[in-house]
């Protein structure tokens, strides 16, 4: 008996934005199985055309309320690049710790209410709330100690208002990052039982071999700036972000696509492992080794995983950031001087779901005449589509397969990749 299957998801839950599944196959022939980006398009670069370098951050936060401080962080990086702005050393340190509160608010949000509820059978994490009433406490002690820390260096949880061109407007409080070291240092022992969780999940068992592109660690794990890296070999500086991206439209996407050495790339926590795992804190790393990752992946349900692995870098990373900063001395510099010139800048960050760019080019009183900012679900959404053909292949003719069952697994793999479909559809 050949296998007829039809999945039609429209639009799919547990991610942000709106975007269909359509598999379709027919006497055991595969004749469709698409992702498909609809979210109306935003067109937040012309929103920037004409605006002071001063609001381009305020307003770039706004893109994301998940990726609210990455923006802005990229957006400052791109204004300092093209001012040929250095900042100073606390103030890059300070940037690094709210770029950890984002990882870990982000990441953990995604793990325990958008992915983990796939694994436990549960349409959402509602049920969660009776049925498991410690794991949405775990959860919400552990996204809320990211807020906490967005909070005490950023200004806020999103839409920063600390962070700025030049660097870091205000040095937080010592003592109130005393208490989010005490905090962290006791969020490792609950992180622990996330990774137990996470050790009875059963994680599919695909594969299909893609490039993955990452900012590359030079000494550390990398957050903000430096040179992008590809798996395939490849290596460039983030100014030259267009090369790697290479943005092109599809006839059903309200995103672009984007394409490097082959027909697709990923970008986000897998990608980032595999290129850069060994920069990793030693805790972060036997991690890895304990639920079986190890590099170079190309499970993309394993970017979960990878996810989980970032959260205790960062937590570890975090409490050695704060015995650094806690040491300086009250007028230590946080800002530098800030004269507006003619240029164009670029500006790299590794966000939750991957690496961001913004480029903008400015006139001499420091008003941007163009911007560009490529996304990392814009990135990403070729390469979902192509996983879920290679994932349609294989497991369609498996043994009692259902539209139920088929449904199932498209969905994960596409939720596997955290997207943000919102911020993808510039």
């Amino acid at each position: 008996m050949k296998t007829n299957l039809n999945v039609d998801v429209h639009h799919l839950a547990r991610v942000e934005g709106h975007g269909n599944i359509k598999v379709k196959v027919e006497n055991g022939s595969l004749k469709e199985a698409s992702w498909e980006v609809v979210e109306t398009p935003r067109y937040f670069e012309f929103m920037l055309k004409g605006k002071h370098y001063t609001s381009a951050g305020i307003l770039t936060a706004r893109i994301c309320g998940i990726c609210s401080i990455g923006h802005c962080l990229a957006s400052i990086r791109a204004t300092e690049n093209a001012f040929g702005i250095t900042i100073p050393e606390a103030a890059q340190k300070l940037r690094l710790l709210a770029k950890h509160g984002e990882t870990l608010q982000s990441h953990f949000l995604h793990l325990f209410f958008l992915a983990a509820p796939d694994f436990v059978g549960l349409p959402s994490a509602i049920p969660l709330v009776d049925l498991k009433p410690e794991i949405v406490a775990l959860a919400q002690r552990l996204k809320g100690m990211g807020n906490r820390i967005c909070d005490a260096v950023a200004g806020r949880t999103t839409h920063p208002v600390s962070l700025q061109v030049g660097g870091v407007a205000v040095m937080p409080d010592k003592q109130k990052l005393l208490d989010l070291k005490g905090e962290l240092e006791g969020s490792l022992e609950a992180m622990k039982a996330v990774v137990e969780l996470f050790k009875t999940f059963q994680i599919p068992d695909f594969v299909r071999e893609t490039e993955f592109v990452s900012l590359k660690g030079e000494k550390d794990y990398p957050f903000i700036g430096g040179n992008i890296v590809s798996s395939d070999g490849k290596e460039m500086p983030e100014a030259d972000y267009r090369k790697v991206t290479n943005e092109y439209v599809t006839p059903n996407n309200t995103s672009k696509w984007c394409k490097f050495s082959r027909a697709s790339y990923a970008v986000g926590a897998l990608a980032r492992f595999n290129n850069n795992h060994k920069f990793l804190h030693p805790a972060a790393a036997a991690i890895a080794k304990e639920l079986g990752l190890s590099p170079v992946s190309h499970n993309p349900f394993m970017n979960n995983v990878a996810q989980l692995i970032e959260c205790v870098h960062a937590a570890h990373d975090s409490i050695r950031l704060i015995d650094e900063i806690v040491k300086m001395k009250p007028a230590t510099q946080t800002m530098e001087k800030v004269q507006a010139k003619a240029g164009t800048g670029v500006g790299a960050v590794e966000v939750p779901r991957g690496i961001l760019f913004h480029c903008y080019e400015y006139d001499k009183n420091g008003y941007i005449v163009k911007a560009d900012c490529v996304i990392p679900t814009t990135q990403n959404n070729a390469n979902i589509h192509f996983d879920m053909g290679s994932l349609v292949e294989k497991f369609a003719s498996a043994e009692n397969m259902t539209d139920e069952k088929l449904e199932l697994l498209c969905s994960m793999l596409v939720r596997s990749y955290d997207p943000c479909i919102s911020c993808s559809v510039h």
